[in-house]
This record gives structure tokens, sequence and C-alpha cells, in this order.
């Protein structure tokens, strides 16, 4: 080339793209050169004439090496993403280190655990921390969404089923309590158990055994059961809409995670924690975020708690076009401090569909839009619970407007 040698080529391609792996071809070897083109980041120095099988073992082994690259980069990911999502409790709050003190003391004990708290607060972090802090922590964790599950599947996942035991049964299946034999069960949204699974799962806590579904043989598993809940189950067991005997059981200990609005001083360190995460996953040079935007963020009430301030700084991160999120960042809707519109007000197109199902249907697909798919969200601002939600989702065929 006549504006530069191939050491210079290889100096540019190193400052556009580092990752890049450069093996050197030349018809004037010399140790020198080799040296030269090696300390510049080459990754294998060649000389003419051409070794062809020296050539491809070079290539194989470079390609090896790229893999092995990639593939530390996606492990780093997954480490990072399970640790963020089931590691250390952010909060310096009062509120918040009672909470973790009182944890980590019931996790020395084989107790039953109840955890009460809004949608959001971070439920399953407490379970994991009770896990990690208890004499099971080698042994397996163990998590059940109910609110997910018919009761047939519940009762499968739950304490498994044998070969044949309904239509799709064609093999044995192992549940989760002979899964979490030794280790701890989680149960998320327990409000939304069965009754027919509600009278199972009592009698595994009163006496550890339990059969498959379909089988007759008698089974025991030794588990750490912690459950949790967005509903006040006293209450439900007034109503009648839950057992009192596995009530009772379940609610040996109660953990009250209060919402984010309660311990609003906290913000600041979940929004730098969640900024530092997602900007690391989605390689943005973000430095920090602005006092006067954490003003803002701290001034919202947050009825979503702090997964919905995850969702917002995951949002803001990646739309940042600088390297602080200031107060243009954040969305609208926190910034005014209001809700987006019910999915409720009068439409002229419902009245005119006529059945009450087309309404139901309609109602249903636009929570699920304006919450973005998040079944959560879009549960609470229909009044239902999550379970009704997915047996609706089913029904209306919804599954197609993700």
């Amino acid at each position: 080339m006549p504006d530069m040698d191939g050491v210079e080529v290889l100096h540019q391609i190193k400052r556009t793209r580092p990752e890049t792996i450069v093996i050197l071809l030349t018809a004037y070897g010399t140790v020198e050169n080799a040296v030269q083109a090696m300390k510049a980041g080459a990754y294998y120095y060649l000389t003419k004439p051409i070794n062809l099988e020296e050539l491809e073992l070079t290539l194989k082994k470079a390609l090896h090496q790229r893999q092995l690259e990639r593939e530390n980069i996606s492990l780093r990911q997954e480490l990072l993403q399970e640790k963020h999502e089931t590691g250390e409790i952010i909060g310096e709050s009062e509120p918040v280190k009672k909470l973790i003190a009182l944890a980590k003391q019931v996790a020395k004990s084989d107790s039953t655990v109840l955890i009460q708290g809004e949608s959001g607060t971070g439920k399953e972090l407490f379970a994991h921390l009770i896990h990690t802090e208890s004499n099971r922590s080698h042994q397996a964790f163990i998590t059940v969404h109910m609110a997910t599950l018919t009761e047939t599947l519940l009762a499968s996942e739950l304490f498994g089923h044998e070969r044949g035991a309904y239509t799709g049964a064609t093999e044995r299946k192992i549940g989760r309590f002979e899964r979490a034999h030794q280790g701890t069960l989680f149960l998320d949204e327990i409000s939304e158990i069965p009754e027919a699974v509600q009278t199972k799962l009592l009698r595994v806590l009163q006496a550890g055994e339990f059969e498959r579904v379909g089988g007759t043989k008698t089974l025991y598993s030794d588990v750490r059961l912690v459950c949790a809940t967005n509903k006040n189950l006293a209450e439900w067991v007034a109503q009648g809409k839950f057992r009192d005997d596995l009530y009772y059981r379940l609610n040996v200990i109660l953990l009250k995670i209060p919402p984010l609005r309660e311990h609003g001083n906290d913000i600041p360190l979940l929004a730098n924690h969640f900024l530092t995460f997602f900007a690391s996953r989605n390689r943005k040079h973000i430095k920090n975020i602005s006092l006067r935007a954490i003003k803002v963020l701290k001034s919202y009430h947050w009825p979503g708690n702090v997964r919905e301030l995850k969702n917002v700084i995951e949002r803001m991160v990646v739309l940042a076009h600088s390297q602080v999120i200031d107060i243009a960042d954040i969305p609208q809707d926190i910034r005014t401090g209001k809700q987006l519109p019910s999915v409720f007000p009068p439409s002229q197109n419902l009245v005119q569909k006529g059945t009450l199902q087309s309404m139901e249907k309609e109602m249903i697909h636009r929570a699920l839009t304006e919450s973005n798919q998040n079944k959560s969200l879009a549960a609470k601002k229909l009044g239902i619970s999550r379970r009704t939600l997915y047996r609706k989702i089913d029904e209306y065929h919804l599954i197609e407007n993700k």
C-alpha cells in the first residue's frame, strides 16, 4: 500500500474495532517486524510464501479464540443479570434495613414465611435473601408463579404427575416439591391458588407428604416454604376466598414489604444502581443522573414500585443521547406525575360492538397495549388477578397481540 504499511493498517483497525482478530501476512519477515506486530495487537504473524496448512491451523485457532471470547462475554452478561435479579437488596432507609435484618434473622429457622407487599416491591428478592442466609443455601431454590398456571397444571407443577395422568402426560414428571427437597420452595402470588390445590398444599405443610397427580405412592419432601402475595390474605380469609387453616400455616412469620413511596430516600440509590446495570448491558457510556432528575423521580408516587422505577431507568438509558440523564430524559407521565390514561373511558367503538364479551376483550387488549404487555400492570389496571387475566388472554386469543 502506498500510504501505509501492514503494521499501520493494524493500528488503524485496533483503534476503530479493537475486538477484531488480525493476522498479518508479509513478504518481509523479520523478528523485529514480528515483535512490532504482536505488540500492536496482531493475533499472529505469517510470512510468504504461505504454508497453507499453517494458515488453516492459525485461522482455526483464531476462530476458536473468538468463540471463547464471545462465550465469556455472554457468561459475564448472564452473571450480571443473575446478580442483578437475585442479588443484594438495595436500600439504606430505616424500613428497608429493619426488614433485611428481620429476613436474615428468620432465615436461620425452618419456619414458613409469608411475604406481603404491593406488586413490584421486591418480594422475590427477599425470598432469595432468606434462602441464601439459611442453612439450606447449598440446596435448590425453586420458584412457582401460581397465577400463570391453571388448576391442573399447577397441581402437576407442585406435586408432579405420572404418565397418563391426563391428556398430554406422556411421561412421569417430577414436581417442584421433589425438586426442592432439603432446599427452599418459593410460591409467588399464593392468593391465586385454587381451593382444591389449597387442600393438597395444607397436607404437605402438616405432614410433608403428597402424591403425584395420577399416582398412588405417597412421597415425602423436606422443604422450607416461602410464600408471597400482594393481597391482604386475612381479608381473603374473612371473605371466604382463602382457607383459614392454610392461612395460619403460611402466616407463621410475616414480612411486610413497604411500597417505594414509603422509603423514597432510597430512590437515588436504586436509580443509580439500575443506571449502572442497564448502561453496562446496553453498552452505553452514561455517568450518572442529574440532581434535578433525581428530584423529579423522588416526587413521583411510583404505583408500580421498584419494578416501575427499574423499567423507567432502562427506558431512559436506552433512549439517552448524553452521558448524564436529565429531566428531559424522564418520561412525560413521570415528570407530570400523571398515570397513563385509564382503560375504562367511554368509547363509541365499544358501545357499537354491542356484546359484553367484545367489550371485555377490547378492554383487556387496551390494558395490555398501554402496559406494554406487562401482565401485572394490565391486571392491576383492570382490577382482576393475573390468573384471571391469563385465562382471558387464552379465551380471546389475545396472545397474538404481543
